[in-house]
């Protein structure tokens, strides 16, 4: 049976200043924490979300306004918060001409996420949206084939070493290189970086052999 809650994602957020000069180190964390979730195909759309709402506050709040950016699984979505202190306005989608400058990152924000939205909690207003994941559980891993297989052929190497037994059959080099290419995807999915999983099997393997 396939892992279904494998992946430990758990809510975060960050405190920050809303200034221009914030969103290029605001995307780079998301990229790293998306890549650690392992929701690698979710960078590029979360990038330009969180961009969108960040200028907004800057736009229609104010350059120095205090803001928290929040990330959070709600089932199987990824959902964005952007919190500041304004309470006069909430984002409207506007609809207006192609060349018209008002309210394009709200049209970019509706194009790319599945829903969005804005509330007042408290003293703060949260502009949020979510992102379809295409994973099964809060805690489950993208599926495709590469994964798929890595997944089964672990789960018999699990078996094999509690067991202490093996499986007769021949294997040549292009099924072993395939092998090895699946179980990097595997990583991937399980928000593992596929070098340092290369660099630790590298190690384990001249300890194993004895090689220096």
């Amino acid at each position: 049976m396939l892992q279904q809650n494998c992946v430990h994602r758990k809510p975060w957020e960050l405190a920050f200043i809303a200034e221009p000069e914030e969103l290029a180190g605001l995307r780079r964390i998301v990229r790293l924490h998306l890549m650690h979730w392992g929701l690698h195909d979710l960078i590029d759309s979360a990038q330009l979300c969180v961009t969108e709402m960040v200028s907004n506050v800057i736009t229609h709040v104010g350059i120095g306004t205090p803001t928290e950016l929040s990330l959070l699984m709600n089932g199987s979505f990824l959902r964005i918060e952007v919190q500041d202190p304004d309470l006069r306005a909430l984002p409207t989608l506007l609809h207006a001409a192609d060349d018209d400058e008002g309210g394009r990152g709200v049209r970019l924000l509706d194009a790319v996420a599945v829903r969005w939205g804005a509330l007042i909690k408290g003293d703060r207003k949260v502009t949020w949206c979510e992102l379809a994941t295409g994973i099964n559980a809060p805690g489950g891993h993208v599926r495709n084939a590469a994964v798929d297989r890595a997944e089964g052929v672990l789960q018999l190497y699990g078996v094999a070493r509690a067991t202490d037994t093996s499986i007769d059959r021949g294997v040549d080099k292009a099924e072993a290189v395939a092998l090895i290419a699946d179980l990097l995807c595997w990583a991937r999915a399980h928000g593992h970086d596929a070098d340092e999983l290369l660099e630790s099997a590298e190690t384990r393997f001249d300890r194993q052999v004895g090689r220096r």
